[in-house]
């Protein structure tokens, strides 16, 4: 069982949302495996029933599964760091209190467990209390390099700057790939990514040094009817991704 991510030129690897197993299998293979496909604890009733439909995800993609909280939820946490443990899937989405646990329960320091901190409106600051009491407190807000730091000291393996509005928040997008650039840390950019805008967030990211990027599209390229992602703006992306780092 692989549990390391294809990264494109071992710099990217895209993340996009399944809507079934036949459209995981047919992301995977239109990204050529360099993509971890998710799909939402949020969607299930108990942790057993996520945990057998999981790991047949797994099987038809090589693992490359990535579990997810559900737009953030921070009320998921506790279920996805139990899911990981069973499954030990190639990667964990978790809100920044969660990072420790779902290491702890891995067992192991390869799958990808990223840490959800947020925009503030004030670049080179975050704010990293998404977890399910602190997100009902009072901001904590601290500064990028300190959220990296904390994230290292509980095991993290990157990142997950959400939600980005696209480029609405650019310039704190760029403190954040500079800092993760500079730390030596991986990032993944989420929230309001699109065709559009994809090669301009990539291209900060790239440009800021960032040693491995994992973005996050989601509903931009979902179709509304069927639920599922379309394989070929999963295709497009990875072009586009071919194209800066060729």
């Amino acid at each position: 069982m692989t549990l390391t991510p294809k990264f494109y030129h071992d710099r990217v690897c895209l993340n996009v949302l399944a809507g079934s197993k036949q459209n995981a299998q047919d992301i995977w293979q239109a990204a050529e495996g360099h993509v971890l496909v998710g799909v939402l604890s949020k969607n299930y009733h108990s942790i057993d029933s996520a945990v057998a439909d999981m790991r047949e995800y797994a099987a038809l993609i090589d693992n490359a599964l990535s579990i997810g909280l559900g737009a953030g939820d921070p009320n998921q946490s506790a279920m996805v760091s139990e899911i990981a443990r069973q499954i030990q899937p190639q990667h964990v989405n978790q809100v920044f209190t969660g990072v420790a646990t779902s290491r702890a329960l891995l067992g192991q320091s390869q799958t990808v467990v990223n840490g959800l901190i947020s925009p503030t409106g004030t670049p080179g600051l975050v704010k990293i209390s998404t977890g399910p009491l602190s997100s009902q407190q009072a901001d904590a807000i601290v500064p990028i390099a300190t959220a990296i730091a904390l994230l290292k000291d509980m095991g993290g393996s990157s990142v997950k700057y959400f939600p980005m509005g696209g480029l609405k928040s650019v310039d704190e997008f760029r403190a954040v790939a500079a800092a993760c650039g500079e730390n030596d840390f991986w990032l993944e950019p989420t929230g309001g990514i699109d065709l559009e805008n994809y090669q301009a967030i990539l291209e900060i990211a790239l440009d800021a040094g960032v040693s491995k990027i994992i973005p996050h599209i989601y509903s931009s390229i979902i179709d509304k009817e069927s639920g599922n992602t379309r394989p070929t703006d999963v295709a497009t992306l990875l072009a586009i991704t071919k194209t800066l780092l060729a």
